[in-house]
């Protein structure tokens, strides 16, 4: 396997779920956007016969099919599920913040995994990537995510949302453009980070797989409220929110075409209720963000990612969004949390080649 030019640098988005919260792995919609912040990772074949990944201050270094752990194992691991077994040099540089519920590792075993393909000639399809990437974090690292993450980074598109069927396994585009109407789409970082590889993520998806044999389908998506009485009251309550957010899935798509931002925060809001008391993966600094933006002339505001930390989105008017984030910060402060950090964002890119 031979390099056909002497590196590439390859970039690719965090990503942001608009709606559709851990409905990926229950065979539902999700509504993800590709955001600004983006990774960063340069690949070039290797002089000296090892494989090194550096990020900043940080290095791994192991022989060609060596085994990683911690934050490089996201790289390695990309090169596992693609077959790569040759010497190289990987340096990594990001603005997506880690622990945050925007995709960071998605990002890095995109932007990684776009490289190798240019590097390395190995012309596989987007898809056929995005699947060695969703293989790298669960088989590999051991993160039990749904391939919401690396399909959003692989295929989002500058002012659109994209629409995944995790059933039909259907991509469309969705126009989101609320700035163009003077309203803005805020992402707060509680900075309370969040690992899926342990803990309650891992255990949600146990659940809902559980309530979906018990209802007899497939996937819980399938699911209709009406049948969820005969399953147990812990199910049961991780049942209803996939099946209605669901629901909340197809009511947003239509709303967000006709720029009904009022509804589409409704839904929002709307979500991240079902989020924390049905599903039980938000925290006391995701209900303060939502909680006072709502207080302060927000449409609507939700957390977005698996939960447990990380961040929350809020859409409102782009005059109020001064006041809702200094609002949030205040909040924070007297709660003596560290302060969150707060940036607009838009649909953007998904992953490409720079160079």
């Amino acid at each position: 396997m031979m390099a056909r030019v002497d590196h590439v640098v390859a970039s690719a988005p965090g990503r942001v779920n608009l709606i559709g919260e851990h409905l990926d792995y229950n065979g539902g919609q999700c509504l993800p956007i590709a955001i600004p912040r983006r990774t960063t990772v340069s690949v070039a074949p290797s002089t000296e016969g090892h494989l090194t990944v550096t990020s900043g201050g940080l290095s791994w270094a192991g022989l060609p099919g060596e085994r990683a752990e911690g934050w490089a194992a996201y790289v390695v691991g990309v090169l596992w599920a693609l077959g790569v077994d040759v010497a190289l040099d990987i340096e990594v540089s990001s603005d997506v913040p880690v622990g945050a519920g925007l995709s960071s590792s998605a990002a890095l075993e995109c932007a990684t995994a776009v490289a190798l393909d240019a590097l390395l000639d190995l012309r596989r399809s987007r898809s056929d990537l995005a699947a060695a990437c969703v293989r790298a974090e669960t088989e590999y690292v051991g993160a039990p995510t749904g391939g919401l993450d690396q399909t959003a980074v692989m295929f989002g598109a500058a002012g659109h949302a994209l629409l995944l069927d995790f059933t039909t396994g259907a991509r469309s585009q969705v126009r989101w453009q609320p700035e163009r109407t003077d309203v803005v789409l805020t992402v707060v970082d509680t900075g309370v980070s969040h690992a899926l590889v342990q803990g309650g993520y891992g255990d949600r998806r146990a659940e809902c797989e559980r309530a979906a044999a018990a209802l007899g389908v497939d996937h819980l998506a399938q699911a209709r409220e009406a049948d969820l009485a005969a399953l147990a009251p812990d199910q049961r309550s991780r049942a209803r929110h996939v099946v209605t957010e669901q629901a909340r899935v197809a009511a947003f798509v239509a709303a967000s075409g006709a720029e009904d931002w009022p509804l589409v925060g409704q839904l929002m809001t709307a979500s991240h209720a079902s989020l924390r008391d049905d599903f039980e993966v938000s925290c006391a600094e995701l209900d303060a963000v939502v909680d006072t933006a709502l207080a302060t002339g927000a449409l609507g505001a939700r957390m977005t990612g698996g939960g447990f930390g990380g961040s929350a989105i809020v859409l409102a008017p782009r005059g109020q969004t001064p006041g809702v984030t200094a609002a949030i910060a205040e909040v924070f402060t007297r709660h003596g949390w560290d302060a969150p950090t707060c940036f607009e964002v838009e649909a953007s890119r998904a992953a490409y080649v720079l160079a």
